[in-house]
């Protein structure tokens, strides 16, 4: 996902150090450039060799360093680095850089960035919280630091509280967020919902589907990473939700269509990847249901048809796509929902071929418009995500 990508990790003295070299080993495994730049201090944490090894590249920390004496080596860093993260970032090197100070490799290499600037505060619980550190990361978020809150819990120095470097794997996802894709969808708001809804029979049973939500998470995690705003409805998933989303938790049919119907005027795209109950009990009982001798029937109604309102009631320049997963006639069956529901868009599967069920990692996607039909191969539900939304964009 960052292939071509050159990121430049600071990494500055506090004991969280150790957590920046697996957070370059991510890196490297998302196919990026990585450049480590270390203060002095650093280094006495963890030496400048493990990086080395880690990323290939030499890791700099003297200004004056001799190997780059035919090149002003941190002004041609900062002009091929495409982002900029620190951490762990002590309190010394917050207040550097909120006031400019430019005396080390890391400091100087920074303030000849121009690409975006992540932060990510380490220390002491008091250190953090004093007002001179929260005055000098707000200085930093003024001057478009992005400025990653700390987690809490127990530090080094035993203390308990906020100051604890986030792990490396929620770091990264800072990092793609900001550059895996170009931002085609900034200002865009999309509306996903995903994974299966729950009808309750009695307090112990429910009638449900297999549905992981893999596929709706995908879509939403890639609206994301594309600057979208998003809003991701989702019943019950098997699948890791994707992180800076807004996520609306819901059980039933009923659930869903009141959360999307609330959140609907505000989307510019709508992707109905739920699977939603056609039907749902017709009475409740409020006490377990006792076996008995013979057969047992149970009466079923219809649920709202969510993606039927969506069509009868959508705004002016809104994009609704639905799903369709058929096991037999899936293109008739889909280019009739695609009429009846009146929709812009219907992303088809057929259950029985390999790859494209439930909870599998993998999808094979035919996506129906009024003009034409394109058949996406087999490919990973994130891949499929992307095809989907360059196909909604271009409506």
């Amino acid at each position: 996902m960052l292939q071509g990508k050159t990121v430049l990790l600071g990494v500055t003295g506090g004991i969280a150090a150790y957590k920046a070299a697996a957070l370059a080993s991510a890196l490297v495994k998302l196919h990026a450039c990585v450049e480590v730049v270390m203060t002095q201090n650093a280094t006495e944490f963890i030496a400048p060799l493990t990086f080395e090894q880690l990323t290939g590249n030499r890791t700099m920390v003297d200004t004056f360093d001799r190997n780059f004496v035919h090149q002003v080596e941190h002004i041609s860093l900062a002009q091929r680095t495409d982002l900029v993260i620190i951490a762990p970032a002590t309190a010394n090197v917050c207040a550097k850089l909120a006031h400019g100070l430019a005396d080390d490799m890391l400091t100087t290499t920074v303030l000849a960035c121009k690409c975006p600037k992540l932060i990510a505060p380490a220390m002491n619980t008091n250190m953090y919280e004093n007002p001179v550190t929260q005055d000098n990361l707000q200085i930093l978020q003024k001057y478009g630091w992005q400025v990653i809150t700390p987690a809490s819990g127990r530090l080094a120095c035993g203390a308990v509280g906020s100051g604890k470097l986030p792990e490396p794997e929620e770091l990264v996802q800072y990092i793609l967020r900001e550059i895996a894709m170009p931002h085609d969808l900034q200002g865009k708001t999309v509306l996903v919902t995903a994974g299966a809804t729950r009808e309750a029979l009695d307090p112990v049973r429910y009638l449900t589907n297999h549905s992981s939500g893999k596929m709706g998470c995908a879509i939403a995690e890639a609206a994301m990473l594309r600057g979208a705003r998003v809003i991701l409805v989702c019943g019950a998933v098997s699948a890791k939700l994707p992180s800076f989303v807004q996520v609306v938790s819901v059980v039933s049919a009923q659930d869903m269509f009141e959360a999307v119907a609330q959140y609907a005027p505000e989307a510019d795209y709508i992707f109905k990847a739920a699977a939603v109950a056609d039907y749902t009990p017709a009475d409740y009982s409020r006490d377990k249901m006792k076996k008995k001798d013979g057969e047992l029937s149970i009466p079923l109604k219809r649920t709202t048809d969510i993606l039927a309102w969506l069509g009868e009631n959508r705004r002016a320049g809104q994009v609704i796509c639905g799903f369709s997963m058929e096991t037999k006639d899936m293109l008739e069956n889909s280019r009739a929902k695609l009429e009846k529901k009146k929709v812009d868009m219907i992303c088809a599967n057929n259950l029985k071929q390999a790859g494209a069920g439930f909870g599998v990692d993998t999808n094979i996607i035919t996506i129906i418009t009024k003009d034409d039909t394109q058949e996406l191969p087999l490919q990973s539900k994130q891949s499929a995500a992307h095809a989907i939304l360059t196909k909604a964009a271009k409506l």
